[in-house]
């Protein structure tokens, strides 16, 4: 299954939920999204169809292998894009709201150069 963009933003908001607080529930989801419960319950029932979420008995949903790989990726690109975008003299919300729409795009091979570009100016 090719990962929609929309799937990728609902495990990296798990994923980062998960880490805040330690639980996520729908409502946390759809809160940090702005989604209505609605939407979110379809998106994890997908979600869970194709492997990438478990939802627990208590209404807490938990990444798979599968989903925390994809989601941590994901993450990892808004986190990258973000830095370099601020580094170019964007401000913070610029950065961050246009790193959530590159990270979906980009190459491999653009992202690993943005990785290898940060590493050599952290050691200057």
């Amino acid at each position: 299954m090719k990962v929609q963009e929309s799937m990728e933003d609902y495990l990296e908001t798990i994923y980062v939920l998960e880490k805040q607080t330690g639980y996520v529930r729908s409502i946390d989801i759809a809160t940090a999204l702005g989604f209505s419960k609605p939407s979110i319950s379809n998106a994890m029932k997908k979600l869970k169809t194709n492997g990438y979420i478990e939802m627990e008995e208590r209404g807490c949903i938990k990444l798979t292998e599968k989903g925390k790989a994809l989601a941590m990726g994901t993450f990892e690109r808004h986190c990258v894009i973000s830095e370099i975008l601020m580094g170019f003299g964007v401000s913070k919300e610029a950065a961050l709201e246009d790193a959530c729409r590159i990270e979906h795009v980009i190459s491999e091979e653009t992202f690993t150069g943005m990785k290898n570009f940060i590493k050599l100016n952290r050691t200057k």
